[in-house]
């Protein structure tokens, strides 16, 4: 059944949730005169796409807020509260469990959701808008940081959210997650609505069939499945990539970027720490415009071998530090370069390994596992961030050099491992890219 046709249909159809397959698009065809402007536009080629994309947006957004808050306010939260460097409130413990459970969630389904509605040509663009929305929050973070106390900033950082839950009820569901479970109709009407009102989608169509039809209808997948090859191999890929990209430290330099410059003598640590904010969205927006150009792999490689560069002249700047006179024009040099290492490594992170796991993760991993796999390799992502998060602050108090090499080593092993596993991703469909693994 096309899309014209399905839109004539009776009115019940419009009693379907929004959020299921769009309905506020066919709303919009029905409309009168007034708008038929603003619908029109939505339908001419990819902007439904992209409208949904900043939509979903809204969460990675509340994502780096979260993580760029610990920053700016650890020291004002430590002296207000009388804690330690090893201690938290009961409170703090609470929301922040809770904020984990959260952002866990968005971590995982706003790139799988870009990907799965995505055209092929614009998928690692728009799949890089989720890393590049986490540095905007975390640039935020260290911005209003810098003028309201830690209370205030939290209060703030509910604000994505707040627009982003209304928002949900305005965007289709995936079409290949609709497929998945069958239903045929609702699939085609929300593939419509993604690719534009006149657009010609039977080719996707026939595709995104064939791969639903040729996996199992089994809708429980069992962990037992994960041991074909087809399926541990892209996961597997996916795992590394993303314990990778928290083990090289990203995570604890972000975290604790103004105790860093504290440690490297500059003065004002929370300024120069949103220098950094503002360094990161401009490279991960470059990203953005590289990864559909230059290919995944060769991102990937180029930002490891950056990183690594990075941290070794971090490493060897707190080292030297360490035993010579801090009267001295190289105790001072030192400085510079640890601040010029730390923000070379924010850069270079940010050109590849800091999108790229996440549209490798959500490219690769089959429709029919997607749900376990991609739930198993978040789960890894997040609890070696929370390892490196808790353990950075612990490690930089027992050596600011030993802790950079630690995470200097982590990132020249990810040379090697996107080497020899990483496949290219580029200019293929998802659904090639998932025969390949057959």
């Amino acid at each position: 059944m096309s899309f014209r046709d399905d839109a004539e249909e009776g009115r019940g159809d419009l009693r379907k949730p929004f959020l299921h397959t769009g309905s506020w698009y066919r709303m919009g065809s029905r409309m009168g005169s007034s708008m038929l402007g603003s619908s029109q536009a939505l339908r001419d080629n990819s902007i439904s796409v992209v409208a949904c994309v900043l939509i979903v947006a809204l969460g990675p957004i509340q994502f780096g807020f979260t993580s760029g808050y610990s920053s700016p306010t650890q020291s004002a939260i430590i002296e207000d509260l009388g804690l330690t460097v090893s201690e938290d409130s009961s409170f703090l413990y609470m929301g922040r469990l809770l904020e984990g459970f959260g952002v866990g969630i968005i971590s995982y389904t706003v790139p799988v959701y870009i990907a799965e509605i995505a055209p092929q040509n614009l998928r690692g663009s728009l799949g890089s808008v989720n890393q590049l929305s986490v540095t905007l929050g975390i640039m935020l973070a260290y911005l209003l940081g810098l003028f309201v106390e830690w209370r205030i900033l939290a209060v703030l950082g509910i604000l994505p959210c707040t627009i982003l839950i209304p928002g949900l009820f305005f965007i289709p569901e995936s079409p290949r997650w609709l497929a998945k479970m069958g239903m045929t109709e609702d699939f085609e009407t929300s593939l419509q609505v993604l690719r534009g009102f006149d657009a010609d989608i039977s080719i996707e169509v026939n595709e995104i069939k064939r791969s639903v039809a040729s996996t199992t209808r089994r809708t429980t997948i069992r962990f037992a499945d994960l041991k074909e090859r087809r399926y541990w191999f892209p996961l597997m890929v996916g795992i590394g990539l993303l314990m990778l990209q928290q083990l090289c430290g990203i995570n604890g330099v972000l975290f604790y970027s103004s105790t860093i410059f504290e440690a490297a003598g500059v003065k004002s640590s929370n300024a120069a720490t949103f220098g950094v904010g503002a360094i990161q969205v401009i490279a991960t927006a470059v990203t953005t415009w590289l990864v559909d150009k230059a290919g995944r792999r060769l991102l990937l490689i180029v930002s490891s071998f950056g990183m690594t560069l990075s941290l070794l002249v971090v490493a060897a700047s707190f080292f030297l530090k360490d035993v010579v006179s801090s009267d001295s024009s190289v105790y001072s040099i030192m400085g510079i370069l640890s601040v010029v290492g730390v923000v070379a490594m924010v850069v270079t992170f940010s050109l590849g390994m800091g999108a790229i796991p996440w549209i490798i993760m959500s490219e690769i991993l089959p429709i029919n596992i997607k749900g376990l796999a991609g739930s198993i390799a978040t789960l890894s992502n997040w609890f070696f961030a929370w390892v490196v998060t808790m353990t950075a602050n612990l490690l930089l108090d027992w050596s600011s050099g030993g802790t950079f090499t630690i995470y200097m080593m982590v990132s020249a092993f990810t040379i090697v491992f996107v080497t020899l596993w990483v496949p290219e991703t580029k200019g293929r469909t998802l659904e090639e890219i998932q025969w390949s693994f057959r």
